[in-house]
């Protein structure tokens, strides 16, 4: 029988699964791109030391997953377009890393219970607002899950802005890449009033302003 990859048990988020992921984003990801494309991180002491959160950060390349893990120093468990596990290769790297799946159409009981079975765990739940990626800075069609997630979980958002990521932005041993961390967002019942916060924030960290 096929797997369900939108349904995780919180005992696969193990250490194991932990320090495959930290050599893969660190090790692998992390110190290619440092060296090559000069990747740098701000804003690192924003992240929380424990405790459960929801990463959110706008979504530029396909990498970002990799590198965000290696910019805060946490294990994330990442919700992955179901259509991403179809691809054997895609499914196997995305199963040992901790990813899993998500019907954006409608969103599953197995998901919902897997993201509230994370948050007894030592992980956070990475998730990208805007959902596809967006090259051109655009903040618009932000999809309110996050927020509601953070509602519903009572755990903060900590928002993450990404630059110089693109294709054509990639310099060798020139590049521009820069991961910026801002302070998390405290969770509150007004969903639209987090959007709009962190919508603003990753804006003004992707800019500079922060």
């Amino acid at each position: 029988m096929a797997r369900n990859y939108q349904s995780r048990n919180s005992k696969e988020y193990n250490k194991a699964r932990a320090v495959f992921q930290w050599i893969t984003c660190n090790l692998v990801y992390g110190l290619y791109f440092k060296t090559v494309f000069n990747l740098k991180v701000e804003g690192r002491e924003n992240v929380p030391k424990k405790g459960f959160f929801i990463v959110a950060s706008n979504h530029t390349s396909a990498i970002d997953p990799f590198l965000i893990i290696h910019a805060i120093k946490r294990p994330v468990a990442y919700m992955a377009k179901v259509e991403l596990f179809k691809n054997k290769i895609a499914r196997f790297f995305l199963n040992l890393l901790g990813a899993f799946a998500v019907d954006r159409a409608k969103l599953s009981v197995s998901t919902i219970k897997t993201i509230i079975g994370l948050k007894q765990t030592g992980w956070a739940l990475g998730i990208f607002p805007q959902g596809t990626r967006e090259k051109d800075g655009n903040m618009d069609n932000i999809n309110k899950g996050f927020a509601s997630f953070a509602k519903t979980l009572k755990c903060d958002i900590l928002p993450v802005a990404i630059t110089g990521m693109t294709k054509d932005q990639r310099k060798l041993f020139h590049g521009k890449m820069k991961i910026k961390i801002g302070k998390p967002i405290p969770y509150n019942n007004d969903i639209d009033e987090m959007i709009v916060l962190w919508s603003k924030t990753v804006k003004e960290l992707a800019e500079g302003n922060i």
